[in-house]
């Protein structure tokens, strides 16, 4: 009789792993069959690419982690496939870690295809399809928590050792980061794992943690503390629109298909025993969203607590599902999940944006908030990823055109403008927004200027830029209806009465002394 639950279990463990690798496989290819044909690469994408051409350990909207990833994406050619490739593999890394997870504590064969089923057919979908570093952000996440887990079940230095080591790449991915750090320890604090204070481990680890992410800090520190004007920036233009109300609704609805498992995760940390040591998990959630609460923090800043509690959620309901008539309710949940992910389907990119408003079922995904905290017909993400192919193209033939290229310095209004000219022209398109303003090359004579303004434009830079010239133009605008970016102007300045170097260094270094930057 032993033997056969020995094969029986060895059994369905060889089936769980054979079943996460067909879902993984299923992530990855997919996430290359969910973005219509019709749609560029998406504002910040092109950002993090240019990054890479610019290595530094910190940028002003972001800490080094992302242009890492950029920098591998350039060795392997640079090209879509491998910039859409990474964000997913990260979704499926997650994934593997939260079956860890659930492998872990012990659940069983359905505890584990029910946590790969909730999170492959999730919100996650839509974060992993961009290249951004909210896809790291929630691998990191996931892996702090399971670090800290395996750490509980054998008290073991080497298990905080890895989980340093991650939160570290986590914070030079996002600093968002600190909030899980700061979260798990009010929680650890609320449970009887607060002993943990208690042991010279847990020092080494935060040490170890400062060291590996000093350089960024340093970097921070001669630059002025860029991170703090970039989320002063961020205060008055995105966050001052954000509604608490809004962002609970959106921790609802985020894994709403999955609404079952965080309800069953929370019941299981209260009444379920062998779940007792780990209810800081529960409390570090609570805290967390207080927190960004506080804060106004984006709604999707909180998505990295989710995963770990799909997985405690899957075991818990795996238990009481296991006897009687109430097994016959396991293949509910899976009809559940797939019945509720169908709203997230629509929602992403798999058709032109004519059909995304004007066609059922996807004109039914309703109006969209933007960071102008107006509603709109098309997703913010979505407006953001039309017209840059366009503008580079424009800008491109406007180059040719010049009479001296090489003299000629395009400077456009945003990084998205300027990430998208480089990636797809080849040019050096600079701004005075986000980390272009550092990456000016004034070494040789300017002479000529390509003005890239936004179409809220109000005239006064071309007028305040037409003395300096013999003449100036408007050479061209981009017309994609659905772009963020249409009615963009492209103007040409001609013949500088004196070279822009001396003008330009000037203007950069009052934009840097005005925003406290170095």
């Amino acid at each position: 009789m032993t033997g056969d639950i020995h094969t029986t279990t060895t059994k369905s463990t060889r089936s769980a792993w054979v079943l996460l690798c067909l879902v993984v496989a299923i992530k990855m290819v997919a996430h290359y069959f969910v973005i219509d044909p019709s749609f560029d690469l998406q504002r910040d994408e092109y950002l993090h690419l240019d990054q890479a051409n610019h290595p530094a350990w910190g940028y002003q909207s972001v800490p080094p982690f992302i242009s890492w990833i950029s920098m591998l994406i350039k060795v392997l050619g640079n090209g879509v496939f491998w910039v859409k490739f990474f964000p997913a593999l990260a979704g499926a890394a997650t994934i593997v870690v939260a079956y860890l997870i659930t492998s872990d504590l012990k659940g069983g064969l359905y505890a584990r295809c029910l946590t790969m089923f909730a999170l492959l057919f999730s919100v996650l979908f839509r974060i992993n399809i961009l290249f951004q570093p909210n896809s790291f952000d929630i691998l990191a996440w996931t892996l702090v928590y399971y670090f800290f887990i395996k750490y509980l079940q054998h008290y073991q230095s080497k298990w905080l050792i890895r989980m340093a080591i991650v939160f570290a790449l986590g914070f030079l991915d996002k600093y968002s980061i600190l909030f899980l750090g700061l979260s798990i320890a009010a929680g650890l604090l609320a449970t009887t794992e607060r002993k943990i204070y208690a042991t010279k481990q847990l020092y080494i680890a935060v040490l170890l943690t400062l060291l590996l992410i000093s350089p960024n800090l340093l970097w921070q520190y001669q630059q002025g503390f860029p991170v703090i004007h970039h989320m002063k920036e961020l205060a008055a233009t995105q966050l001052v629109h954000v509604e608490r109300g809004d962002f609970l609704k959106s921790q609802l609805l985020f894994f709403f298909q999955a609404i079952f498992l965080l309800i069953a995760a929370f019941t299981g940390f209260t009444f379920y025993p062998p779940f007792k040591k780990y209810r800081f998990i529960g409390w570090s959630y609570i805290f967390c969203i207080a927190l960004f609460l506080y804060f106004r923090a984006k709604d999707y800043y909180a998505l990295g607590l989710y995963p770990v509690l799909i997985s405690f959620g899957a075991i818990y309901l795996e238990r009481l599902l296991e006897n009687g008539w109430k097994r016959f309710l396991k293949p509910l949940s899976f009809l559940f999940i797939l019945y509720f992910f169908y709203p997230y389907l629509i929602r992403l990119p798999l058709v032109h944006p004519y059909k995304m408003m004007s066609v059922k079922p996807f004109n039914k995904t309703g109006p969209h908030r933007w960071e102008d905290g107006r509603e709109h017909s098309l997703s913010q993400d979505y407006a953001d990823m039309r017209g840059w192919k366009e503008l580079a193209g424009k800008v491109s033939i406007t180059m040719k055109e010049m009479p001296s290229p090489e003299k000629t310095l395009v400077i456009c209004d945003n990084y998205g403008q300027a990430g998208a000219i480089n990636f797809y022209a080849g040019l050096n398109a600079v701004s005075f927004n986000a980390d272009y303003i550092n990456w000016f090359r004034l070494d040789k004579p300017i002479d000529h200027l390509i003005l890239v303004k936004s179409p809220d434009d109000d005239g006064k830079v071309v007028d305040m830029l037409r003395p300096l010239f013999d003449s100036v133009a408007l050479k061209d605008r981009i017309v994609d209806p659905f772009a963020r970016e249409k009615g963009t102007f492209i103007y040409v300045f001609l013949n500088a009465h004196t070279p822009l170097n001396d003008l330009l260094r000037k203007k950069i270094a009052e934009y840097k002394k005005e925003e406290g930057l170095r």
